[in-house]
């Protein structure tokens, strides 16, 4: 009989001792996973829109690259910055490109006209050009130099893997780009420096004028 009752006062003893160790394992258990949990987390990262437009950004290339700016509201950073029109303007290569521009009042028009490209003459290309012919465009503005300008637009931003082929421009006529990798050309002109960013444009730096057949 008594060793019946001891048997039960040690039982009794040890229970309460096993509940408490069982609830330090869960406690602790618990603790352990919160811990991870806070630890263990990803750290944020970028959207897919964000990693998708940096991976679609390439390096402009080409020989006439070297011209532009190093830095400034005029290099490849800057000019990606500003819209098409504005951005040119701060590039020296593109001075008289800008000029013509503003002559026909076609600032505002490329600046506010989403996803195009451009084909963009450096002034060489406007210095070689036929004076007579230039002449004749600087004084009809807004007749044969909108479309002489415009002829140099496409709708669609045209990365170097889609610029090869027959594109319709703003002026209704039609270019021919020949190329792939990065050696380009757009009729008799070269593209000289390519895939250069904007706002709302891809620029394509070339080394002619691109004048409409009937011209």
């Amino acid at each position: 009989m008594r060793s019946t009752r001891l048997t039960v006062a040690a039982l009794a003893l040890a229970l309460p001792l096993s509940i408490a160790a069982c609830g330090s394992d869960s406690e602790m258990d618990a603790g352990s996973t919160d811990t991870m949990s806070s630890s263990s987390a990803p750290a944020p990262s970028a959207s897919a829109s964000e990693s998708m437009g940096t991976d679609m950004a390439g390096a402009p290339f080409g020989p006439g690259c070297a011209a532009v700016p190093a830095d400034g509201a005029g290099s490849f950073g800057g000019m990606a910055k500003d819209p098409v029109a504005t951005a040119a303007s701060n590039n020296p290569v593109l001075s008289t490109l800008v000029t013509a521009v503003t002559e026909a009042g076609l600032g505002d028009t490329l600046n506010t006209t989403p996803d195009i490209t451009v084909f963009a003459p450096t002034n060489d290309a406007f210095a070689a050009m036929d004076k007579a012919t230039l002449d004749k465009a600087m004084a009809d503005p807004k007749g044969l130099l909108t479309t002489v300008l415009t002829n140099h637009v496409v709708a669609g931003r045209l990365a170097p893997d889609q610029v090869a082929g027959e594109h319709e421009t703003l002026a209704g006529t039609k270019i021919t780009v020949e190329g792939s990798g990065e050696d380009f050309s757009v009729g008799e002109a070269k593209v000289v420096c390519g895939d250069v960013q904007t706002a709302n444009a891809t620029v394509y730096i070339i080394d002619g004028v691109l004048l409409p057949a009937a011209n």
